[in-house]
């Protein structure tokens, strides 16, 4: 029970807006790939200002590290990022792309 209440401590939520030119150079499908290969719930979506709005639910250690992942393969794009981290939710079951 405790190693239980340990990792559900873990668990936690990432909401992520990125500008810069992030639409239209495949940043959704990467983020979706990428969350999936660490087993993250959420979604990611366009914003119609231009912005991606990225949600995620996963351990901390997972979601630090795919964090550091997109960074690195969207870099270029990338002009500025926001995080906001909070408990986890838990109303997703995977990690999609909306419209």
């Amino acid at each position: 029970m405790e190693e239980r209440n340990a990792t559900m401590e873990n668990y936690r939520r990432i909401e992520v807006h990125y500008s810069g030119n992030v639409q239209g150079v495949g940043f959704r499908y990467r983020a979706r790939n990428t969350a999936q290969e660490y087993d993250l719930s959420g979604f990611v979506r366009n914003l119609d200002d231009g912005r991606v709005h990225l949600v995620a639910e996963g351990e901390k250690e997972d979601l630090i590290s795919f964090l550091r992942e997109i960074d690195q393969q969207m870099e270029r794009y990338v002009r500025n990022k926001s995080v906001v981290w909070a408990k986890a939710s838990n109303q997703f079951v995977a990690f999609d792309i909306r419209a």
